[in-house]
């Protein structure tokens, strides 16, 4: 039987990591006025898609001083949104970035980076443990406009290396990768990206500005999915890209003729939820750890991926770069497909489905879902077994969710 266990009593074991001040106080107040329009306490939401001019001189004037003003000063929606900008301002004060700009996917915000930052010629560099769906887009609609794209093993430094050319203008990676949660080793990775004079783009979603800030490691831009943790409710889409003033300014500028663009309605829904970020993480990062040292213990779990156990063989880079491992939790089940299937429909509290870093527990069977369609060869190359789950979890009590993983467990024919 499992013994209670109290998530004030047991968390995550103590790691060191570059700290900053007042992460939960930024989370809360940064991008946002001290007063705002109509004395409200949120920020309200500006639903508009065109704004006016009191007159035609007001409207030269602006268009003269266009260039300079912030985002939130436009003509048009699809330039800019005070509600927008204010998500924005706080996810660039969470990363420790110059700025941000939201898209309407964490997709959107891959793609849209991706193509207006290279050109026909260019050599991307991509590892291989990276969300599907950002592998695709970069082995087929780069390749198609001549983009040259090589994948290499996330932790295999020395073939990272090999793999520049001259035409090699970014490194693309996640950090904790989807789903066996490698751990890049960022200062070596920027150290060899400047030797040659590559940029370095972070999809840092898995992590979240809790646990790791790439950019102060000298990571050029970040990438994150707000629709998971950053928004943390499962109810939006959006996407993030982070990094310099400069460079966001050719992605802002690009984005207004794309139009991938995230709604106010949604951007209030970000900010609110970015209030309770450090909350939430902190609890969904002592959730997994507890989890996943139960679950490496159990004899009907083959393996467990989670950066907080020494078994992991990116631990040692995870305890000295990040403030804690995460909330998601990789393994195999000991036995069939069908028993991997049996410990899934088993489960009572975590709910079957895609995505991740919600408030609720989350689990997919990643054969089956998003990798249904691949090929046995695509599926072997990425290291998905049928066996394979992922668990996100929520900020449930974690007694329930140890108990209910053991019920669950005791389905499992072994």
């Amino acid at each position: 039987m499992i013994q209670k266990t109290s998530t004030s009593a047991k968390t995550h074991p103590s790691v060191s990591y570059r700290s900053y001040p007042s992460f939960s106080t930024q989370s809360v107040h940064a991008g946002e006025p001290h007063v705002n329009p109509y004395h409200s306490v949120p920020t309200p939401i500006v639903q508009s898609a065109t704004y006016t001019f009191p007159n035609t001189d007001a409207l030269i004037h602006f268009m003269e001083a266009r260039e300079t003003l912030p985002p939130s000063f436009r003509e048009y929606g699809r330039y800019g949104n005070p509600t927008v900008r204010v998500a924005e301002e706080k996810l660039a004060a969470l990363e420790r970035g110059e700025d941000a700009l939201l898209f309407s996917s964490g997709m959107a915000a891959i793609t849209l980076t991706l193509m207006t930052l290279l050109q026909p010629g260019d050599h991307l560099i991509l590892t291989l443990d990276t969300y599907r769906r950002t592998r695709a887009f970069c082995m087929t609609f780069l390749r198609r406009w001549g983009v040259d794209v090589t994948v290499v093993n996330p932790a295999a430094y020395d073939d990272l290396e090999h793999a520049i050319t001259p035409r090699t203008r970014y490194l693309f990676s996640e950090t904790p990768t989807n789903p066996f949660l490698r751990v890049l080793d960022l200062e070596r990775v920027v150290e060899i990206a400047r030797q040659h004079h590559v940029r370095v783009i972070i999809d840092s979603t898995f992590a979240t500005p809790y646990n790791l800030q790439p950019l102060t490691f000298g990571v050029d831009l970040v990438v994150h999915s707000v629709t998971k943790y950053l928004s943390g409710h499962n109810d939006l889409l959006a996407g993030v890209v982070i990094g310099n003033r400069e460079t966001i300014s050719l992605l802002r500028e690009a984005q207004g003729t794309f139009g991938a663009l995230v709604d106010p309605g949604a951007a209030y829904l970000i900010v609110r939820g970015l209030k309770t970020l450090a909350l939430r993480v902190e609890r969904q990062n002592a959730n997994a750890w507890i989890l996943a040292q139960y679950l490496e213990e159990h004899p009907k779990v083959r393996r467990v991926w989670y950066p907080g156990l020494p078994s992991h063989p990116d631990h040692d880079v995870a305890v000295r770069q990040m403030r804690g491992f995460g909330g998601v939790v990789s393994f195999e089940i000991a036995g069939t497909a069908e028993d991997a299937r049996s410990f899934v429909d088993a489960l009572t509290i975590p709910r079957l489905a895609t995505s991740l870093g919600g408030v609720e527990s989350l689990v997919t069977i990643p054969a089956i879902m998003s990798y249904y369609d691949a090929s046995p060869e695509e599926k072997k190359a990425a290291g998905i077994t049928d066996q394979l789950v992922r668990l996100s979890a929520g900020i449930e009590d974690v007694d329930d969710l140890l108990a209910d993983v053991e019920q669950a467990l005791a389905v499992v024919r072994g």
